[in-house]
């Protein structure tokens, strides 16, 4: 993991969003949800409702039972408007309450209630 991670470039300036959420302290669980997280497990409805609001890139991180997702937007995308969008799309709701089981987090709840936005408080940028 010291490596690194490398990073996709893309045609257009992008911006980016962070946020956390926390899984339930269980490592069988825990497990699982990386399983289901896996390139083959990951319903593919769900890959293309992220992409078809706009995303261009989503990671998820994992330290214990702390996630931190990254997510890759062009410079013009409205979250909101595409996390409303997102909840719509099919599959999506039944993705949430599939995962719900792993999260720390009401039941019924969308992916927009249950991560939530950090704020960013230091930047190397000049």
């Amino acid at each position: 993991m010291t490596e690194g991670f490398r990073v996709r470039r893309y045609n257009v300036p992008v911006k980016r969003y962070c946020q956390t959420m926390d899984l339930r302290d269980d490592p069988d669980l825990i497990k699982e949800y990386r399983r289901r997280h896996s390139q083959s497990e990951a319903w593919k409805e769900i890959r293309d409702g992220i992409r078809q609001v706009g995303i261009l890139e989503m990671e998820i991180y994992i330290l214990g039972t702390r996630l931190f997702m990254i997510v890759e937007t062009p410079l013009d995308f409205d979250w909101d408007t595409a996390m409303a969008k997102l909840a719509t799309l099919p599959r999506q709701q039944e993705w949430e309450d599939y995962m719900a089981i792993f999260q720390q987090c009401r039941v019924g709840a969308t992916s927009d209630e249950k991560w939530q936005m950090m704020e960013r408080m230091f930047y190397l940028y000049d």
